[in-house]
């Protein structure tokens, strides 16, 4: 219980500092740096499951509160869009598996999985049945999370016309009834979405019962602050807290490779987010968080904070995940018939 305290004491000081600094994105990027460097010194950080669960929905309610029709009155450009993030997914994957083998000498099948952009728990099932290095393809896949996380936040003052926009203030909040009301249908959809095996379950659930209640007018106002800004705030937390166990030597033997990587990944999203907003007049910000290959929560929660649209980033990173489903095992199959 203390571990878990402590832990939430570390992402809030983190949170606080890097607000009063004018960070971008603080709930998310202070929390991040803070438990990340505070595991890799030893100290133990832990966030429990059920925390973890409550979180996403909280998150996915407050997506679904800000997708309004006019924030979805241009998907019609979204077909396009979603091609173009095909084409730079299937970049990332082979550029940097190529990357992997020629600089660092990986085996084809470790660089191969160390290069898929996301689906790190389906990346995990597919290294222990092709002998591929394990831990080092967990450690690069972690370190690129964490590289895009705090990476895009600053990015994205360079991107945007203005200042850089920050969480929408919502004139109306929902009443705890209605709050209550709503957690509660938005946690039995995820449990649903769970069983079916959609990606990020509980925080889609949230955000589909929150869209759909919203966009009919069945409820109006948003989450209140005193529980999304704790709600953003544990999320950066939960990824600082995935470095626990892992030693700052442990970090050094991966950096070269991951610091590749990493760079390689979003210099291909960012030219694919520039091209694809020239193409079908879109806000370059919202486009590189739907393109940018990190974690599905961190990425929707990101939309968020950033006013950017939540309803086409989720659309895109869904689909990316749906679209390495199919495409992860055609390369691999190929790679074991090669070998």
């Amino acid at each position: 219980m203390w571990t878990v305290l402590r832990t939430l004491i570390i992402g809030g000081l983190g949170a606080a500092a890097a607000f009063y600094l004018s960070v971008p994105v603080p709930f998310l990027t202070g929390p991040v740096a803070l438990v990340t460097l505070c595991a890799l010194s030893g100290l133990a950080v832990t966030i429990p499951e059920q925390l973890r669960n409550i979180v996403f929905v909280v998150i996915g309610m407050n997506m679904g509160a800000a997708v309004t029709p006019e924030a979805v009155e241009n998907a019609a450009r979204w077909p396009g869009s979603l091609i173009m993030l095909a084409l730079s997914i299937t970049v990332i994957f082979l550029g940097g598996a190529w990357l992997m083998r020629r600089v660092f000498g990986l085996d084809l099948m470790s660089s191969l999985l160390t290069a898929v952009p996301g689906h790190l728990s389906f990346v995990i099932s597919l290294s222990a049945e092709t002998r591929a290095d394990i831990p080092r393809v967990m450690m690069i896949q972690t370190m690129r999370v964490l590289t895009l996380t705090l990476a895009v936040p600053l990015l994205a003052p360079f991107l945007s016309d203005g200042p850089l926009p920050a969480m929408r203030p919502m004139a109306q909040v929902m009443t705890l009834p209605v709050l209550a009301l709503l957690l509660a249908l938005s946690v039995l959809v995820g449990l649903v979405f769970q069983r079916l095996r959609v990606p990020a379950a509980l925080l889609l659930g949230g955000m589909a019962v929150s869209s759909l209640s919203h966009g009919s007018g069945l409820i109006d106002g948003g989450v209140p602050r005193w529980l999304s800004i704790p709600a953003f705030t544990i999320m950066g937390t939960l990824i600082g807290a995935r470095f626990s166990g892992i030693t700052f030597a442990m970090v050094a033997r991966s950096f070269a490779s991951s610091a590749l990587l990493s760079v390689f990944s979003v210099l291909v999203s960012l030219a694919a987010a520039l091209a694809t907003a020239r193409l079908f007049d879109l806000p370059v910000m919202m486009v590189l968080i739907a393109f940018a290959p990190g974690g599905l929560e961190t990425m929707m929660a990101m939309s968020v904070l950033l006013n950017a649209n939540p309803a086409y980033v989720a659309a895109h990173h869904v689909f990316r995940l749906f679209f390495l489903t199919f495409l992860i095992p055609i390369i691999v199959t190929r790679a074991k018939a090669r070998l």
